[in-house]
């Protein structure tokens, strides 16, 4: 079986750039982005129920944008005055300069990792006094807060987004024989706008063992996993797959 039509499960690159379209050019094969999941915020309504108070906190952890974007709809929605002291902790440099467009980053206390968790968390271990709030979606590991937990360092959650479906309904499966996942989430999405999807001859691809885990529990057939010590990316398990898969499946 050659593989014609990919379509992974992210959006569309806004700059045309991307190793999966560099990968379509050179092995001749159709690359389609379309996400499968989206993410909504937390209505204030509903906010409110878990009776967090954000000032109660002198600090707050953003490990992605999204999290910025709906720790501050809520703090407008709510109209809640946070003071100039709240100290802010990013995963990354690219999420830390994001807060630009919420306050005026060199009036505040902003601290950022290189994108590696365990350097997080020492920068927030120099902070111990602190009290930390961490902005998370309704569906989440608790990665951070285990951490925290061993650091011995006091937080709280708050539920401010959550991941839904995308409406697929305009697809027809059938005319892929690839897709690529990235959450589990994109694996139920699958089910949910196509409740009798069945496999056959369609190769799945996952990236993260819990993808590939929720792949495997519903049933379906993992032919590409990523990352693998010799393969960290996606798009180099892909590449890795074209050029070493059987013949008999490319012809």
């Amino acid at each position: 079986m050659k593989i014609k039509k990919i379509l992974v499960s992210q959006p569309e690159p806004k700059d045309g750039k991307s190793p999966y379209i560099e990968l379509a050019e050179k092995n001749g094969f159709l690359v389609e982005f379309r996400p499968f999941i989206k993410v909504e915020g937390v209505p204030s309504k509903e906010f409110r129920k878990q009776k967090v108070n954000i000032n109660d906190f002198s600090a707050v952890i953003f490990n992605s944008k999204v999290a910025i974007d709906h720790f501050f709809r809520i703090v407008n929605d709510l109209k809640i005055a946070v003071p100039e002291t709240m100290k802010y902790f990013c995963i990354s440099e690219s999420v830390a300069l994001y807060l630009q467009k919420y306050i005026v980053y060199r009036k505040r206390k902003i601290f950022y990792a290189n994108n590696v968790m365990d350097e997080l968390i020492v920068l927030l271990a120099k902070h111990k006094s602190d009290k930390f709030l961490v902005p998370v979606s309704d569906i989440h590991n608790d990665d951070i807060p285990n951490r925290m937990v061993k650091a011995k360092l006091e937080y709280g959650k708050a539920v401010m987004y959550r991941t839904v479906s995308s409406d697929l309904s305009d697809i027809n499966q059938e005319e892929y024989d690839m897709f690529i996942f990235f959450s589990p989430e994109g694996i139920k999405s699958l089910f949910h706008n196509f409740p009798n999807f069945e496999q056959k001859d369609i190769k799945i691809g996952s990236f993260g063992l819990s993808t590939a885990q929720a792949v495997k529990d519903a049933g379906l057939r993992l032919d590409i996993q990523a990352p693998l010590p010799h393969l960290p990316s996606m798009a180099s398990a892909l590449e890795h797959f074209i050029k070493d898969a059987p013949k008999s499946n490319r012809k």
